[in-house]
């Protein structure tokens, strides 16, 4: 799947679910600008399992120290949809966030959230075209504002991050075993799962199916997690 088709995928489920999941979960119901924002951060996190290919969305964030690293990342886990693409990876990405809001404090949270806020961006084309510097500026000038926002507005975003980077990496997960090759979901174990409904990346079934219903499904489910409450308080 195309970055883009993750980062909406990553939004969709994060909106459906906010009104329900973190309830049954954490017996807490996020607050409509929680869900707003968690929903960008958790479309950003559905880029992360792609922290191993050299030309995807993570790859082009910081141009030649990201793409150095996506290759490293890559070399590590055996190349491209490996260890980065298992249940596994999914569950350290949620814990390795709780440990770093734990441990390292609001530098960590406010960092993750810039990054994430970053891949968001660039992945839904909220920038100019291309990867020169003015499409750079404007996602770094985006991510940072969200991020300033966050500061100042969400000051309990620590107990809930983990929980939103996770279901974005496990949505990633789910989203390619519906294509070609699957996903290894229990690596070690090599067994990909596939359930193939996208037949090649970026086809017209993706782009022009996919992607279009998603989008709106998402702006659908926030109006029901966000908006609509709201109105009915008023």
């Amino acid at each position: 799947m195309l970055g883009q088709s993750h980062a909406i995928s990553g939004a969709l489920v994060y909106a459906a679910t906010a009104p329900v999941l973190p309830q049954a979960l954490f017996g807490t119901t996020p607050r409509p600008g929680e869900v707003l924002i968690g929903t960008l951060l958790c479309a950003g996190a559905a880029l992360l399992p792609d922290l191993d290919h050299h030309d995807a969305t993570p790859a082009h964030l910081l141009g030649p120290l990201s793409r150095g690293l996506c290759r490293l990342v890559a070399r590590l886990c055996g190349g491209h949809r490996h260890a980065t693409h298992s249940l596994v990876f999914a569950a350290l990405t949620s814990w390795g966030t709780w440990a770093g809001v734990t441990r390292l404090g609001e530098g960590f949270t406010l960092g993750t959230t810039f990054v994430l806020l970053a891949l968001a961006v660039r992945a839904l084309h909220l920038h100019p075209p291309g990867h020169g510097p003015t499409a750079w500026l404007t996602s770094v000038g985006l991510a940072g504002a969200g991020t300033a926002t966050v500061a100042a507005r969400f000051a309990d975003i620590a107990t809930w991050l983990p929980y939103t980077v996770g279901l974005g990496a496990l949505t990633h997960l789910l989203g390619d075993c519906l294509t070609r090759r699957g996903a290894p979901l229990l690596w070690p174990y090599r067994r990909r799962f596939e359930l193939v409904l996208i037949r090649r990346t970026g086809g017209k079934l993706e782009t022009r199916f996919f992607v279009p219903v998603m989008t709106v499904a998402t702006f659908a489910a926030l109006w029901f997690a966000v908006f609509a409450p709201l109105l009915t308080e008023s």
